[in-house]
């Protein structure tokens, strides 16, 4: 739990606009402790001691081991262009500077939990595991003023309270969905997204990759897929797709950032782009035209065909072969042109392929509808007012030993308005404001459909992309809002008014690391 302390004054805060002030009722700005003072909230935090203060003679000082080093590298590099200061990365031991240490002892810890310890002329950064450091690393950031987030020479001092961090993750599976499919984004885009998605400990990258409006990863036994099923986008704009190199990097990247990425490929419906890369997909044998609208629910694979299931096995070897991950979502939402008999026998082989080639399946929660392989992984985007059959089908999932991922639309849905005024997004499942992102529990979200939060593997905010198409854009629908659901993955509960005093103290972060974000008036962002 964050201690609380009496705060100063509030300062100078943007106009409300008429939402809720967290300053009314809760707790002022500046009253949490400042060693607690960031986003997701820390699980024990211990204030007191010297501060630490970061100098033009420190190192990092880090273990023997070639993954300590990179991490290490990778702190220094967003250290040093604000700093002005060298910091060496130095093997070895040392009782200064900044101190990033693995301890295989620490079982406690977890596989992502870390320890910060700030005191003195020391700060040290003790984990199990590498991912503990770096996401050690990313609390790190935090502590330091905002201006460290700046890529010019800035003027110090950097300090960071003293006291001790100990940190672990309430749920395994942090996940952020980037929709690549209805507007393509380019491999830097979306390592730029993955680097802002890391700061806020998400650990699983979900790519939707394949839709109606266009198909975005090559396959190199159905090579029209990409070279005609990705030539457009929502709007009839220009497309695009990832080579398999191109895709490999975006792996890789998302590695360095202690991100898995899980690849989707949507059937048997939302597959318009097949549908018109490949006549014999279709039942008539005739390719389909492209399609640049946004409706959905209208197509789907021939499900009597031999032939589906060669293309299934192709894709899904494919993409297999190239994803390190455990897992890979097969959609399986809206698929309102298959008859519900087909759609359960479509599944069933469509998992198997999933098996076959090593991974684990997950599919949006309409797959609760057929019978799931052991293992299956559902992925929840009903909302609060979703039929109350459709949520017991889920729990009935469950009971036969599916897991779940949350992405309620009206919680999680990145794409969502956050209010009336919103020129970009939809609205389908309402208006979803930063404080809606964040008020809600997920270990008893499906309670009343008698699923147990035991059940829950963890939570995910999808970006769905009909109206998106650069990247200022995706980040003011993501930002703020993201932050919250990040932190209903990391940390135990909270309440609102405590969790916008920290989060106010984020928007200073996200201008100085360029981030375009919405200034929602229901936060008191500093001027």
């Amino acid at each position: 739990m964050l201690l609380l302390v009496a705060g100063a004054g509030a300062g100078c805060f943007a106009g409300d606009g008429g939402g809720p002030r967290p300053g009314s009722g809760g707790p002022s700005p500046g009253a949490v402790h400042a060693l607690g003072r960031v986003v997701p909230a820390p699980a024990s935090v211990k204030p007191g001691g010297t501060p630490y203060t970061l100098t033009a003679e420190a190192a990092i000082r880090v273990d023997d081991s070639p993954e300590v080093r990179r991490i290490g590298d990778y702190l220094a590099g967003i250290l040093r262009p604000s700093t002005g200061y060298p910091l060496p990365v130095t093997p070895g031991p040392g009782a200064d500077g900044i101190q990033l240490r693995l301890r295989p002892s620490e079982s406690a810890l977890g596989e992502e939990g870390y320890r910060l310890e700030s005191s003195g002329g020391t700060l040290t950064v003790t984990a199990r595991e590498p991912a503990g450091l770096f996401h050690g690393v990313q609390t790190l950031r935090q502590l330091l003023p905002a201006a460290v987030e700046k890529r010019t020479a800035q003027t110090g001092p950097w300090t960071v309270p003293g006291g001790t961090i100990t940190d672990t993750p309430r749920y395994a599976y942090r996940g952020a969905m980037l929709d690549v499919a209805r507007h393509f984004f380019t491999v830097d885009q979306v390592k730029r997204y993955i680097d802002q998605l890391a700061v806020y400990k998400i650990n699983t990258f979900h790519l939707h990759l394949t839709d109606d409006q266009g198909w975005r990863i090559a396959v190199d036994s159905r090579p029209a897929l990409a070279t005609v099923g990705g030539s457009t986008a929502v709007g009839g704009g220009p497309g695009g797709h990832y080579t398999k190199a191109q895709y490999r990097e975006i792996v890789a990247h998302a590695a360095s950032r202690y991100m898995e990425v899980v690849p989707e490929i949507d059937l048997p419906g939302h597959t318009a782009a097949a549908l018109a890369s490949y006549a014999e997909l279709n039942c008539d044998g005739k390719a389909r035209p492209l399609y640049t609208g946004v409706d959905v629910g209208f197509s789907s694979l021939c499900v009597d065909k031999p032939a589906t299931y060669d293309f299934v096995d192709d894709v899904i070897r494919e993409i297999a072969a190239i994803t390190p991950g455990r897992y890979l979502h097969i959609g399986g939402d809206e698929a309102d042109s298959t008859d519900p008999g087909d759609y359960a026998a479509f599944m069933a082989k469509a998992q198997a392929a999933v098996g076959r080639y090593g991974k684990t399946v997950i599919g949006w929660h309409q797959i609760a509808g057929a019978d799931l392989v052991k293992g299956a992984v559902a992925q929840y985007w009903g909302t609060d007012t979703t039929d109350s059959g459709e949520r017991e089908e889920v729990a009935a999932a469950v009971k036969k030993g599916a897991r779940l991922i949350l992405s309620p639309a009206d919680r999680t849905y990145l794409d969502m308005k956050y209010d009336s005024g919103t020129q970009l997004g939809l609205d389908w499942a309402g208006l979803v404001g930063v404080d809606r992102s964040y008020d809600w529990d997920p270990s008893a979200y499906l309670a009343d459909a008698g699923v147990p939060g035991d059940a829950v593997l963890g939570v995910e905010a999808p970006l769905w992309s009909e109206t998106l198409t650069t990247s200022a854009q995706l980040e003011w629908m993501a930002f703020p809002r993201l932050l919250g659901v990040a932190e209903k993955g990391w940390s135990r509960a909270g309440s609102w008014e405590e969790y916008a005093v920290r989060l106010a103290e984020q928007g200073p972060r996200l201008e100085a690391r360029g981030v375009a974000y919405h200034r929602s008036p229901k936060v008191r962002w500093p001027e």
